[in-house]
């Protein structure tokens, strides 16, 4: 285990923002993992669990508390000879995108369209990360976690995993007892809020893959057409792979130090889900996509791009909208979060106006608000 302080948080950021921390440690073991964070709740003392920090704004005056980073990777195969599948349990500090590029080398599909994300293998099943038409939750079979409120380490089944469009039990208990966002089914912690880390902090991460040299059903019409494929067909897995990547590369949605379009953290808000009353006040030409239950989700790149933000807006301040992309958000060089918080309220508030629909952010936001 390192122990030390940290420079900046902006120095741990994808987005490049983000001031000082108290504390900081760096675990290499699971048992220094759950030491750190159950020493920390003992003495009263702040928390934020970092993975890849690609999805983190945090705000100037930076954390006061202790920063911890799982630093732990690799992954466990179990069964690599099962016929039917493959189990993958991985660590919470691998990175993402090392356990795609190893379970497609190894004719292994089911998440080859979330190609390129950029963060920890823990991160993705509080988001629900997905992409492309597809989603984390399609392989997670379990989820070994610290539990800070009963004080041991759980595995929760997918059941009780409760995922839905880029949330999961697992962020929702970010969220104080009476926020409109909670689930009602989720328990309501003892100590809520729990601040910037959530009451669950992730082990690790067990994936259900099924092998094959063929991917999943493409569900995504970009991704189909530019592997000139129909929606519901498939494809060569390393194909598919490597259209994403580029697709992904297009877009500034791949890490690159020369690209300040990649000094982001990835798409900033949530595509919106509206019931169909609000849905049908949008223009005729608005995306609509049927997303079960009387819920419509629509685009909100293209509220954003109407609303009259065009890629680039905000240029040359030091926040700008991506060049490549209009859902993320970009530290030009020398951005503070108060700049990446003063662009995103402009954005928000203009797709509001426009349309009476107000974007949610997806990033963890420690310290600011909008």
């Amino acid at each position: 285990m390192t122990v030390g302080t940290a420079p900046r948080l902006a120095d741990l950021t994808t987005l490049g923002v983000g001031g000082p921390v108290a504390r900081f440690v760096a675990t290499t073991s699971e048992d220094e993992l759950i030491d750190a964070v159950r020493t920390a709740d003992e003495a009263g003392e702040p928390v934020l669990v970092l993975g890849g920090g690609s999805n983190l704004l945090v705000s100037d005056e930076g954390f006061d508390g202790l920063v911890v980073r799982d630093t732990r990777t690799g992954i466990d195969v179990p069964d690599h000879s099962a016929c039917a599948g493959v189990t993958y349990t991985v660590p919470a500090g691998t990175p993402w995108d090392d356990v795609v590029a190893e379970a497609t080398s190894h004719r292994l599909y089911g998440i080859e369209a979330l190609s390129g994300i950029p963060g920890s293998t823990g991160a993705t099943p509080v988001q629900n990360v997905g992409a492309y038409g597809q989603e984390v939750a399609q392989t997670i079979a379990t989820v070994r976690v610290w539990d800070r409120e009963r004080l041991r380490v759980r595995t929760l089944p997918l059941v009780d995993l409760r995922f839905g469009y880029r949330t999961s039990l697992l962020k929702r208990s970010l969220l104080a007892a009476d926020d409109p966002r909670r689930d009602p089914r989720d328990p309501v912690d003892e100590r809520a809020p729990w601040g910037p880390t959530p009451r669950y902090v992730v082990l690790d991460v067990t994936f259900q893959l099924r092998q094959g040299t063929l991917s999943a059903p493409i569900a995504y019409a970009e991704l189909a057409r530019t592997l000139g494929v129909e929606v519901g067909e498939r494809a060569p897995l390393l194909d598919v792979r490597a259209a994403v990547l580029e697709l992904r590369g297009r877009k500034g949605m791949v890490l690159d130090p020369a690209d300040a379009d990649t000094r982001s953290a990835g798409s900033f808000f949530t595509n919106p889900l509206l019931d169909e009353a609000t849905a049908a006040r949008l223009p005729a030409e608005a995306p609509r996509y049927p997303a079960g239950d009387g819920v419509v989700k629509t685009s909100a790149a293209w509220l954003i791009e109407h609303a009259g933000f065009a890629r680039g807006f905000g240029m040359p301040g030091p926040a700008a909208l991506s060049t490549k992309h209009t859902l993320a958000l970009t530290n030009r060089g020398g951005a503070g979060a108060a700049d990446v918080v003063a662009l995103a309220r402009q954005v928000r508030d203009g797709v509001r106006a426009a349309f009476g629909v107000t974007l949610e952010p997806e990033p963890v936001l420690v310290g600011v608000t909008l």
